[in-house]
């Protein structure tokens, strides 16, 4: 892929940008109807196979693709090609293995997996979501080699073919599977079957992309042997994969103490006590819709950065990392802010087919909108302590984070005063903790240090005032509304309030300059923009 040009950081991240919008347009095409579909409990049955499958997911893909990347970065930089071909050829072979073993625990396990996280009803939705795992292993691989050469593309267009079969196989699937009387269970299972379909054509799509874009041209290198490049991938790839696996470790164990508590403590059946945590994780997703578009910039971080530290410019380091900072902030505080200040009528305007559950929704989304904020960044900075080679941190601050959250879950959520809604609480605490101990670590580790006070001050303002905007509006609108349908009055409102607050956000970011001439210009026509919004 030597003839293919290298895209520059910002440049890849708005390729992935523009790929999770899109991605995430036709999620709110799949979620929304979905949740309107599923009952509280049906939920809880798809996001516990979820959750079990992100646990298999994670301790396969999450470390080693991005050691793949930023060992491919590295010999791409340096004219290695031949080391790079035998990198690829090395590890797909292990991402092979993987899946194999992934999906055959899955699919044979999956009654005692439902057993384990004390919902038993999730036994169909596991067992459909099996086969994934070994796809998306092998998706991991190729994702990750491609990435390091620094084309997002293949990636790009993998993800929107996944998203697309996923809405347009698993919910016409459940809607069919429920139509026909089928409980619940099987409503979730046919849903998730859409994401299997859709792993598995991404993933021929990748196969057939890079058997016609090989790279045929001679190099001179000679390449390691592939007992040290393996060495090399896992000496990367295993602590990252540790620290990414401990949040889904301690996500599965987190479930488990809610039902176990809200059965146990409170007294609650099973199907009660998924109905109440369907209520959480119906908040959850928009946190996560928010959150998912942090993925674009880690993985255009850790390549770009790795290149630059390959070529010891640890300037160029330093201006990639502040460079992502800055985008991060002017996309997460806003927008967890908005979800705080907007949760109900948010929550009321997407689940009009259970208008109670939007309702008890509603709080939980107000706590989780600033647990957004931390996520995100909780995101990044991982990732930044990664690609400077402190894989090993981050292990221990999820750990810390997540131990916070177990132990505060199973107080608060143990609780008849508090109950679920000591689940957000708990969400919000520990990642703050893991937050603030990473942005210390950042900070003491990073050749060029990051100025977090001007990275993150005038987007804290700009938010708080459009927060403030945005929930004057929904009010006054909701008000001036009155007396018609309650849920198109809503709807409304909660619009008014978004535009408002993207306006007054607008105006903002060119007033207090918040967005830098330096943070655009690699942006394809980023020259003309610059000049559109007048930028330094």
């Amino acid at each position: 892929m030597s003839n293919q040009k290298k895209q520059s950081f910002l440049g890849g991240a708005a390729i992935l940008a523009a790929a999770v919008a899109v991605v995430k347009l036709i999620g709110f095409f799949y979620k929304i109807p979905l949740n309107n579909i599923l009952d509280e409990a049906g939920k809880t049955y798809f996001q516990t196979a979820y959750e079990i499958y992100n646990v298999l997911l994670t301790v396969s893909t999450a470390g080693l693709p991005l050691a793949i990347s930023k060992l491919t970065s590295e010999a791409h930089a340096q004219g290695r090609e031949n080391e790079k071909r035998k990198l690829f050829r090395t590890a797909i072979w292990l991402f092979f293995v993987l899946g194999v073993v992934g999906s055959a625990l899955m699919f044979f396990g999956a009654g005692q997996l439902a057993a384990f996280q004390n919902n038993s009803m999730a036994y169909w939705p596991i067992k459909a979501l099996a086969p994934a795992v070994f796809c998306v292993c092998l998706l991991a691989c190729m994702r990750g080699y491609t990435q390091g050469q620094g084309n997002m593309t293949p990636t790009a267009v993998s993800q929107v073919l996944e998203a697309l079969c996923k809405l347009g196989i698993g919910l016409p699937l459940a809607w069919y599977l429920l139509s026909l009387g089928r409980g619940m269970d099987i409503g979730a299972a046919g849903a998730i079957l859409g994401v299997t379909v859709g792993t598995a054509l991404s993933m021929c799509f990748l196969i057939i992309y890079l058997g016609t874009h090989r790279d045929r041209s001679r190099a001179l290198d000679v390449p390691e042997s592939s007992g040290t490049l393996m060495k090399k991938v896992l000496a990367i790839g295993i602590p990252i994969t540790l620290s990414n696996s401990a949040m889904s470790i301690i996500t599965i164990i987190d479930t488990k103490v809610i039902l176990g508590r809200l059965q146990n403590g409170l007294g609650l059946t099973e199907v009660a006590a998924s109905a109440l945590k369907g209520q959480y994780s119906y908040a959850m997703d928009m946190v996560n819709m928010v959150a998912s578009f942090v993925y674009p910039v880690t993985m255009s971080l850790i390549p770009f950065a790795a290149a630059a530290l390959a070529r010891k410019d640890t300037r160029e380091a330093g201006r990639t990392i502040s460079a992502a900072f800055r985008v991060i902030a002017i996309l997460a505080l806003p927008a967890g802010v908005g979800l705080s200040a907007l949760s109900t009528p948010i929550m009321r305007l997407i689940l009009p087919a259970h208008p109670d559950s939007a309702e008890a929704a509603g709080p939980h989304l107000q706590v989780l909108g600033i647990a957004c904020i931390f996520i995100c960044l909780m995101i990044l900075t991982n990732a930044i302590l990664q690609t400077y080679g402190k894989e090993k941190l981050p292990i221990f601050t999820v750990i810390i984070g997540g131990i916070t959250k177990v132990v505060m879950n199973y107080v608060l959520v143990g609780n008849p005063d508090i109950n679920i809604h000591g689940a957000p609480i708990s969400t919000l605490c520990c990642y703050a903790v893991i937050v603030l101990l990473n942005l210390f670590f950042v900070w003491k580790y990073s050749p060029e240090k990051p100025h977090y006070f001007q990275l993150f001050a005038k987007p804290v303002l700009a938010s708080v005032l459009m927060g403030i905007a945005a929930w004057a509006v929904c009010g006054f609108a909701d008000r001036a509304l009155a007396g018609h349908s309650a849920y198109l009055a809503n709807a409304a409102a909660t619009l008014c309030g978004i535009l408002a607050g993207v306006v007054v956000y607008a105006i903002l970011v060119v007033a207090l300059r918040i967005l830098r001439a330096e943070d655009v210009r690699s942006i394809p026509h980023g020259e003309k923009l610059i000049k559109l919004l007048h930028l330094k």
